[in-house]
């Protein structure tokens, strides 16, 4: 189909400020949609109040409202400028929201604005715990076992929040402790919670009730430990459909995606598996009625049976549609606004190959780790404890052929002093058995600190903390085994297994210092040691490692993301690097310089509080 010709104008609602689940990925995709639209002869209204962002530079929009995101304020902007559409899923929970309560109060009729990308019953119907789980069984999708309570409005027209705790107290028998408290139209999981007690259970619900704007909750049955997942799908006009990547957090479910480690593509789940995902989750789109863009299907799957339960969907771009573009070149921002005007996936080129259609489903050859990054230092005294409500404020990326290099690197991306997987101390722990100190084991360790060592270790691995994956990495230094971590975790065995492999080079290299040949120097860093980490190892300095790795002939190489797997030439310079075995010859670099003279620009890493 070709793009409309009844619409000129659109209005785009951005993010607003920065907040906790909602950072500069919505100015990314903004940013991304305002020039798509431009490109193809719209006129572009936009609104946003965060000066700092790419979409409210001048010239990104053909007219740039900074002004309050509230429906009253938007309202007067339309009465202004008159546009033609409203896109609202490029402003994340803000946008949507927003963008409900002016369909609401009547705004977009009396103005004859359409609302496109998303209509307003399938924004509901996502949204909103209820219609979701209604939708969901029409289906045949199963959804975990769960109640729904909400506040009814008293005679003033104000929800009754008192109301509201008494119906979630009565759904308490039905689903039982521990129960997960999910609010309904919030952003980062904000008002919600684990909650193990009844105490904890009436406070949760409480706060999830005040934090949703239509005072609702959902209560959920625990699924913690389960596995989980995230599908990003675009779906156009014509019902085509594709998964542009797959996401799994390496975090069992308990903890906000948000604040999981997770990698893309999905390294765990069986063929059959992801096929039914794949199927589940374009039907889901299907059935919520999201015609044109991108959307997030989360799914949890019980690792002792396979029992697979959707979890929610976001009928808008995310957060991890950030990643997920990033993870594989596809654009989803930029081609979830030209699908919104009209345009089907066959008829729009993919950018980075330049030959393939954006229908052609994205493949990757590599492994992509993101990791979050907190900011619990600010705030003395502040618990560093995760839940379902999100609590970081920034995250890191990092490509790597494998997953032991993806992960290595994002740790030291995160610009908080590490090197890789370092050394964390286990408050209570023993001494470190050899190769890790001079020649205890554990055993006697263990006798040496009273026997508490080993309590001490398991405490530690059961805490839902930021550092839990290096102290995962430390119980292994000071010899549990995966079976006991996994037990106490519910980490999937094959991360566990990555990881051990990661201790046992480390170990490697201490027992026997850095490796002389290429050949085992190669295979470190094909493991991501950075050359800081493998100079903490060895006790030599790091300028030495380099020298050592550079007279042997060990240099990283840079390779193209291509969206195909090197199936197709990349023409876009979007490139990671890598340490990799030579297979016919040299091993190649995909980088190409040209002569010409360069300038380097560096960016500013993770965001933090004080860099944004």
């Amino acid at each position: 189909m070709p793009k409309r010709t009844d619409i000129q104008s659109i209005m785009i609602i951005g993010a607003g400020p920065i907040v906790i689940g909602q950072a500069c990925e919505f100015d990314y995709s903004g940013a991304q949609a305002c020039k798509a639209l431009r490109e193809e002869g719209f006129r572009v209204i936009l609104v946003n109040s965060n000066p700092a962002t790419i979409m409210t530079d001048p010239g990104m929009a053909d007219a740039t409202y900074i002004e309050p995101i509230t429906p009253e304020v938007v309202a007067r902007i339309i009465e202004k400028e008159r546009p033609d559409a409203l896109l609202p899923t490029m402003g994340g929970q803000t946008g949507l929201n927003t963008s409900l309560a002016l369909q609401e109060m009547g705004v977009l009729e009396e103005f004859g604005v359409e609302m496109i990308g998303a209509r307003p019953e399938a924004i509901e119907m996502a949204e909103n715990r209820k219609l979701f789980r209604e939708a969901m069984e029409r289906i045949g999708l199963e959804n975990p076992k769960a109640a729904i309570a909400d506040a009814p409005k008293d005679a003033d027209g104000r929800h009754d929040i008192s109301k509201g705790v008494e119906r979630a107290m009565e759904a308490l028998d039905e689903v039982g402790l521990p129960a997960i408290i999910r609010p309904a139209f919030t952003l980062g999981g904000t008002g919600g919670g684990v909650a193990y007690n009844r105490t904890e259970y009436l406070e949760m619900c409480r706060r999830g009730l005040e934090a949703s704007p239509v005072a609702q909750i959902l209560i959920d049955e625990s699924l913690l430990g389960w596995k989980e997942f995230e599908m990003e799908v675009v779906r156009d006009r014509a019902d085509n459909a594709i998964i542009v990547c797959s996401i799994e957090n390496v975090d069992p479910m308990g903890v906000h995606t948000g604040d999981s480690i997770t990698v893309a593509p999905a390294l765990t789940l069986t063929d059959k598996e992801y096929q039914s995902m794949r199927t589940a989750s374009i039907a889901v789109l299907r059935e919520i009625g999201v015609e044109t863009g991108g959307s997030n299907v989360q799914w949890a799957v019980n690792p002792a049976d396979g029992r697979m339960v959707v979890i929610e969907m976001n009928p808008r771009v995310s957060r991890s549609s950030a990643l997920a573009s990033k993870a594989t070149g596809f654009p989803i921002a930029k081609i979830a606004a030209k699908l919104a005007v009209g345009f089907t996936l066959d008829e729009l080129d993919n950018d980075i190959t330049k030959v393939t259609p954006a229908s052609f489903e994205p493949t990757i050859d590599y492994v992509v780790t993101k990791i979050p990054r907190f900011a619990f230092e600010k705030f003395p005294g502040s618990e560093p404890s995760l839940s379902t409500s999100m609590k970081s404020v920034g995250e890191a990326m990092a490509i790597g052929r494998t997953f032991h290099e993806s992960l290595q690197k994002a740790l030291a991306s995160l610009e908080t002093g590490l090197t890789g997987l370092d050394e964390i101390e286990i408050p209570g722990a023993p001494a470190l058995p050899a190769p890790f100190c001079n020649g205890s084991t554990v055993a006697s360790a263990e006798e040496d600190a009273g026997g508490h060592g080993s309590a001490a270790i398991t405490a530690a691995l059961a805490k839902l903390g930021p550092d839990r994956l290096r102290i995962i990495a430390q119980a292994m230094r000071h010899g549990l085994s995966d079976c006991d971590i996994q037990a106490v975790t519910n980490f999937d065995p094959w991360f566990l297994a990555r990881i051990r492999e990661i201790v046992d080079a480390e170990a490697e290299v201490l027992g026997n210092g850095l490796p002389e040949s290429r050949e085992n120097l190669r295979k470190l860093k094909m493991l991501g040691f950075t050359d800081a980490r493998l100079a903490k190892l060895s006790g030599l300095r790091e300028d030495d490692i380099r020298r050592s790795r550079h007279g042997l002939g060990v240099q990283a190489v840079f390779k193209r993301i291509d969206t195909c797997a090197a199936e197709f030439e990349a023409h876009t310079p979007y490139m990671y690097s890598t340490y990799e075995e030579p297979a016919m010859g040299e091993a190649e670099c995909e980088a190409n310089p040209t002569e010409r003279r360069k300038v380097v620009i560096l960016g500013g890493g993770p965001n933090r509080i004080g860099q944004g």
